[in-house]
């Protein structure tokens, strides 16, 4: 028989119970996601990092990082270009600005518009 931990116990909320087939119910947290349509996308060219470079930003989305790197290499591969996810932002190789704006639009993201002028 192995014994539990006080921490385990604490962590049920749970002090004793004579009821043999008890079985606790553990509650974990799941982020609320918002739906493609409400979500408020941000679009736009920054060429601040990589020596000058201009790259596209698209940040706003509120996704599991999983969600991200899909999308990620799906705008990738429709703009021939490189890229990554870093810090929940998408960054896009080049001035693709406008055409990532399509496709976002195109896969369900109907709240997407450029940032920054």
């Amino acid at each position: 028989m192995q014994k539990k931990s006080l921490n385990s116990l604490q962590d049920l909320n749970l002090a004793y119970s004579t009821n043999k087939d008890y079985k606790p119910v553990i509650e974990t947290e799941t982020p609320d996601l918002i739906s493609k349509l409400e979500q408020k996308v941000r679009v736009e060219r920054f060429s601040k990092l990589k020596a000058g470079k201009s790259i596209c930003r698209i940040f706003g989305l509120e996704e599991s990082a999983e969600t991200l790197e899909k999308l990620c290499k799906q705008i990738k591969q429709k703009c021939g270009v490189g890229g990554s996810v870093k810090d929940g932002e998408i960054i896009i190789q080049g001035d693709q600005v406008e055409k990532v704006i399509k496709i976002l639009i195109e896969i369900g993201y109907k709240n997407t518009k450029r940032s920054g002028g």
